[in-house]
Parts: C-alpha cells; structure tokens; sequence
C-alpha cells in the first residue's frame, strides 16, 4: 500500500539542515493496522504527511499503490487512494450541515448525484452519525466531529486512511469511539490504517507498532514484542499501557507474571491465574 524508501525530509532552508526525518524505509502491507509512536518531534506527524503528499521527501521516495508522490499528475489519485483525518476536525469542516460535509468531496470528484446520496449514507452508517446528518457539525461533541471528518475521508472511497494523532483532542468517550470506529474500518472493510498517536493504549490495537526518534525508526514489531521491552521504549521517551507498567513493577518486585501483558484482560487473566497457582502450591 505504502512505500517509504530512504526519505528524508527537513524544515530548515538554510544549511547545515537538521532533518526531521532523515533516510528513513517504511513498507506497509495492504489491509494492515499499523500504529506509529515517537515523542514530540520525533518525526512521526511529518512522516505521515508525506504518505499522500502533503509533504514530500528531500531525499529518497514515496509510493502509494505504486504510485510516486512528487508526480504531480498523480496527485490527485494518491490523495483518493490515501486518505488523511487530521488531529482538529474543525480543520476540516467545510460545510454547515453534516451531511454536506460529507458530500463535499464526492461532489468535488465529480460523483453522479445518485451515488453521492448512497456514499454519504453509507458512510455517516459506518461511524454510527446517521442520526446527525441534518445537523451543524458546530453543535456535535469532539469525538462526533472526529468521526464525521473521518465519514468525510471515507466517501472519497480510499484503501488507506492515515489518521495524525485523531484523538489527541479529545475526552477519554471520544476517544474510545475514534478508535472503535478505526478498528472497525480495518477489520470488517480491509482497510488499511496507520495511525499517528501518543495513547499507548490505542498502539495496543494495531497490528504493528512502529517507533520513531530522531527521524528514524528504532522500533518495529507487534504490540506485544516492542511493548515488553519497558526500559527500551522509556528510553526513547515514551511509557507502555498502565497494564504492561502494572505488570512489569510487580515483575520487579520478584512476583512471576508474563512479561507481554497489553491489555487490561490479559492482566487480569494473568493475575487471577498466578493467584490460583499460588493458592495450589
């Protein structure tokens, strides 16, 4: 789906450039989920915008579906392709009535009017706003306006979506429905996902966590092998779920749990059978 191959990518006209992301390769799969982490100026937020061209490399090449994001005449395609919901949805809002908001792509694209109306249905159905389409996105919460900006992604009929810190803004209710609805994009319709976050927790969902320092990947691997690894990834700036943190100080403290815990089942699992296991003894 996307192909990062030696990017690199900098701010700073003047030289000696310091690079924000700097030869950096990156391939990921069609239909997968892949989370990617970093501290505050890591890279991670430019990197995701050089994916549909926001941004492009200095250095090295980005493709999307084959596709080369400097080939202007491909522009357009790669942004249908490669679909991109920012951290503030009011960035995004164009229209005044929900329902506009969505179909104002699909317009832009030239779409039949017939197929406009079955799109924007089928997408405010998709992250359960069907209900809001007559009313003003000025009235709706941050987790509803997110999910509308994300609809209005969809209607454009992409393969990927890429999401730049989506729930960075907003209340831990909100946040559950972004992420639910993201989940449910890549399972039930193969889409793929990358998603840009700072919440460990929702890292914990992808497929593939991926960590950046200094504009270049240090970390590559599922949730639960870079997630283990709690000193290394606090090296790089950053914390694990509370579960995996709970587990490993009660590891520290000599008690025998497993060390790959990512969620608040598993922990709890994980506790209840080391109880019993002690209680037999």
């Amino acid at each position: 789906m996307i192909d990062a191959k030696n990017i690199s990518f900098s701010y700073d006209e003047d030289e000696p450039r310091r690079y924000t992301i700097e030869d950096l390769s990156l391939h990921v799969e069609k239909g997968s989920f892949v989370a990617v982490l970093g501290h505050n100026g890591s890279g991670k937020s430019t990197l995701a915008k050089t994916f549909n061209g926001i941004l492009l490399p200095q250095g090295g090449a980005v493709y999307v579906m084959g596709m080369d994001t400097k080939d202007e005449e491909k522009i357009f395609d790669i942004r249908s392709t490669a679909g991109m919901v920012f951290q503030n949805p009011d960035n995004q809002m164009v229209a005044a009535i929900v329902e506009d908001e969505v179909a104002f792509a699909p317009e832009n694209l030239g779409v039949a009017p017939d197929e406009i109306r079955k799109r924007v249905d089928e997408c405010l159905s998709v992250v359960n706003m069907s209900e809001f389409a007559k009313s003003s996105p000025s009235r709706l919460s941050g987790g509803q306006k997110q999910r509308v900006a994300i609809a209005a992604v969809l209607a454009m009929e992409p393969e990927c979506i890429i999401l730049d810190e989506p729930t960075a803004m907003l209340d831990p209710k909100g946040r559950r429905e972004v992420i639910k609805t993201i989940k449910k994009l890549n399972k039930t319709r193969n889409m793929t996902v990358v998603l840009i976050t700072h919440f460990m927790e929702e890292a914990a969902l992808a497929d593939r966590v991926v960590v950046i320092d200094h504009g270049k990947i240090v970390m590559d691997d599922v949730p639960k092998k870079i997630f283990s690894e709690v000193e290394k990834i606090k090296r790089f700036g950053l914390d694990v779920p509370q579960v995996t943190e709970l587990i490993f100080e009660l590891r520290k403290q000599g008690i025998d749990l497993p060390g790959d815990v990512i969620t608040v089942e598993e922990c709890e699992e994980a506790i209840i059978e080391k109880i019993k296991g002690d209680k037999n003894d």
